[in-house]
């Protein structure tokens, strides 16, 4: 099943190669723009619950400003340690809206 939910416009969007906080319906997302991009994870990193809207990118990831964990954007794989996972959303433009799936939330290896 599935839940859209506007999370923010395109233009309060996070720009190429940076991310965001955002927050709609209780659920807080990580959003990251790259290549052109919208990624949604979930904002909690398993490690220590730090922020990943408040990291940064490096390639196709996000690193938790805590202590570094990184995360890829489509899959949720950490680089380290290897069997780490965060949840990913679906995400998709509507219009002027951003909308996520608080409901497709999965891991790899996941079905939803």
């Amino acid at each position: 099943m599935s839940q859209w939910v506007r999370f923010c416009s395109v233009t309060e969007a996070p720009a190429e190669g940076s991310v965001a906080e955002v927050e709609a319906a209780g659920v807080a997302v990580c959003l990251a723009r790259i290549k052109g991009e919208l990624s949604a994870m979930d904002n909690w990193c398993p490690h220590r619950h730090g922020p990943m809207g408040q990291g940064w990118v490096e390639g196709n990831s996000v690193v938790c400003p805590w202590h570094s964990w990184t995360f890829d954007v489509k899959t949720g794989e950490a680089e380290w340690p290897v069997k780490e996972r965060i949840a990913i959303f679906p995400v998709r433009v509507q219009g002027a809206d951003v909308l996520v799936d608080i409901e497709g939330a999965k891991k790899l290896g996941e079905s939803v």
